[in-house]
């Protein structure tokens, strides 16, 4: 007499359900308890996609391939006796499918700064899968620890310019689940501020008042004072 058939495990055989476009990917599908041979049967949104027989206790494994965003689930399997009319289906399985981060912007609202100010950059992937993680660097050093954002938004770094030094080469780079993918962003530099610009419309002013009071001096001597000495001659 043949054992009760229990409802089959589906597992992904390389233990992560995170997928990307073109990859290959094998299901394991096998009812714990049950009599040999088994037909096991994988659906994918109901629609039969492969059936296998298996007359031994090891699982039936199914090859997919994630060529379009309805190759990510949701998959079933089923395990019946070939005798038997019934079947037992196994729990539900969805892909989740991954993109890699795309080159992050490295950014910051001023592009000039003086010694003693406190700054801001900005790092952001336009394009990948969430949560992505960013880290900053100044030449090849890593001036911060890594950021992970859930959600689509800037990591941000504040930085003190204390010293020449701190005008430097500043890069971000940008990392998630995607395997083997990471990107960097563009350098960018901080500019050193004019100090005197402050001052300089200052000195421009004084000249104009001084050049001012020189011509009306000027004019003063010629309309007023010679006239009046000459008259009192």
């Amino acid at each position: 007499l043949a054992e009760m058939l229990s409802n089959p495990k589906l597992v992904p055989a390389q233990g992560t359900l995170n997928v990307v476009m073109k990859q290959n990917v094998t299901l394991s599908c096998l009812s714990k308890s049950g009599s040999p041979p088994v037909r096991y049967t994988l659906f994918k949104h109901n629609q039969q996609v492969s059936a296998l027989n298996r007359s031994g206790l090891a699982p039936a494994l199914f090859t997919v391939t994630i060529s379009s965003a309805s190759d990510v689930g949701e998959y079933k399997c089923k395990a019946e006796y070939n005798i038997s009319r019934g079947g037992k289906y196994s729990n539900s399985l969805n892909f989740t499918l991954i993109e890699p981060v795309s080159k992050p912007v490295l950014s910051s609202p001023t592009s000039q700064a003086k010694k003693g100010q406190n700054v801001t950059l900005s790092c952001l992937s336009e394009n990948g899968s969430l949560p992505i993680t960013y880290m900053f660097f100044k030449g090849k050093q890593n001036i911060s620890p890594q950021k992970t954002m859930q959600k689509r938004e800037a990591a941000v770094i504040f930085l003190f310019i204390n010293s020449l030094s701190d005008f430097g080469t500043y890069k971000c780079k940008a990392s998630n689940s995607f395997p083997n993918n990471t990107k960097y962003s563009n350098s960018f530099n901080f500019t050193l501020a004019e100090e005197r610009s402050h001052s300089q419309p200052l000195i421009i002013s004084l000249g104009l008042i001084l050049l001012l009071l020189i011509i009306g001096f000027a004019l003063a001597i010629s309309f007023f004072i010679i006239p009046s000495y000459k008259a009192s001659e």
